[in-house]
């Protein structure tokens, strides 16, 4: 039993990252129907940001605001260079940018950074707690609270503010917005933005635990988007259910089967979600008049 709960903390605490990631990606996808494989670089600008800021001084919690607010500036500059300039271009087309922008930041944080695995200190010591026989830490208290508050301000802002129900309004129809005054450009920038921000918190939270370096984003990306998948793209709900879920199988899998099969999981995920329910677990089929 013991053994039974130790896997199922793990499986929560690295499930609830890839929530956000995954949230990410639902929220770009929702206002302008692109899938942005740079969102895994959020994270790591996040995590490596506030490790640089705090080796040189700044206080922590400063330096974790400013490193927020850097991931933010990218995201508002991905949308302005690199998206929008490409309105009108194919799927494909766009899924290209973001790959080639994930690249370039992958590139730039190993110039400006470095190549070496970096922590943060754990905000309440590393002494583990024991529930059940199985030992937690404090941290992945803190992951999981902190991925908890972000869902629900999330929620809050979406569906209880004027700004939030612009958004709803972007990505149900663009054309029908524009003409009741909503300016699609600016939500769409915005989405960025707050994706940007959620992914760099992400970083921010789970640093002491995985340790974070340049090039950590690429299968952060990848596993958000296999929980977006499986829970649904485009529904946020099936975001938070496809990340914690794919967490567990990724926990259990390790700790039943190998740990050399943890990273197949998301893969493997992906072929199912796309061969058996291409809608995910809370999407629903579309359907066309004819």
């Amino acid at each position: 039993m013991a053994e039974f709960l130790q896997f199922l903390f793990s499986g929560l605490t690295v499930g609830a990252v890839y929530a956000l990631v995954a949230l990410g990606f639902t929220l770009i996808y929702n206002a302008s129907g692109i899938i942005n494989f740079a969102q895994g670089e959020f994270v790591m600008l996040g995590g490596m940001t506030t490790v640089f800021l705090a080796l040189v001084g700044v206080p922590l919690p400063l330096a974790a605001v400013v490193a927020v607010l850097a991931a933010v500036a990218v995201g508002l500059l991905l949308h302005r260079f690199a998206i929008e300039p490409a309105r009108g271009a194919d799927t494909v087309s766009l899924i290209m940018i973001t790959i080639g922008a994930s690249i370039f930041l992958r590139g730039a944080a190993q110039v400006v950074f470095d190549k070496r695995f970096h922590s943060l200190p754990h905000l309440f010591g590393t002494d583990p707690l024991r529930i059940g026989g199985a030992a937690i830490l404090p941290q992945s208290l803190v992951v999981l609270a902190g991925a908890t508050v972000i869902v629900v301000l999330l929620w809050i802002f979406i569906d209880r503010t004027l700004f939030g129900k612009a958004v709803i309004a972007t990505a149900a129809n663009r054309l029908a917005a524009r003409l009741v005054g909503i300016n699609t450009g600016h939500m769409i920038g915005f989405s960025f933005a707050i994706s940007a921000a959620i992914g760099a918190l992400a970083g921010i939270l789970v640093t002491p635990i995985t340790l974070t370096s340049y090039d950590v984003g690429t299968l952060l990306a990848l596993k958000g988007f296999a929980a977006a998948m499986l829970g649904g793209m485009g529904y946020a709900l099936g975001a938070v259910v496809g990340g914690l879920l794919l967490g567990l199988l990724e926990a259990f899998s390790a700790g039943y089967l190998s740990s050399k099969y943890k990273d197949v999981v998301a893969f493997l995920v992906i072929l199912a979600v796309f061969f058996v329910m291409p809608q995910g677990l809370l999407g629903r089929a579309k359907v066309e008049r004819v």
